[in-house]
């Protein structure tokens, strides 16, 4: 059987369980303030706008080195069988940006 407690002990208890409920309320309403709300979404969405932006540079990154690499020989020449159409291409497509954009004037 347990012992039983004096009323002193009881009353210690009493305010040291409404010191944690007052601790306990005082949290609750910090995170439910709209300042802290406000505040953890923002947090949230650059964390989310970063790791996409950061993905993305990868990608990009990727891309580029893969293109880099397509247009050289493994021992560094370039390979003109395949930057020559390109570049033919991209003259292409910046005489017909210029065409259109002096037709629109």
């Amino acid at each position: 059987m347990p012992e039983a407690r004096t009323p002193a002990q009881i009353e210690a208890d009493i305010v040291r369980r409404r010191e944690q409920l007052a601790e306990t309320l005082d949290e609750i309403g910090v995170r439910m303030h709209p300042k802290t709300i406000i505040g953890d979404a923002k947090a949230r969405v650059a964390s989310t706008v970063d790791h996409t932006a950061g993905r993305a540079f990868v990608a990009v990154n990727r891309l580029v080195t893969d293109a880099k690499d397509g247009l050289r020989h493994e021992d560094g020449a370039p390979r003109l069988e395949r930057i020559v159409p390109v570049a033919l291409l991209a003259v292409g497509v910046v005489g017909l940006l210029v065409v259109s954009a002096r037709r629109k004037r």
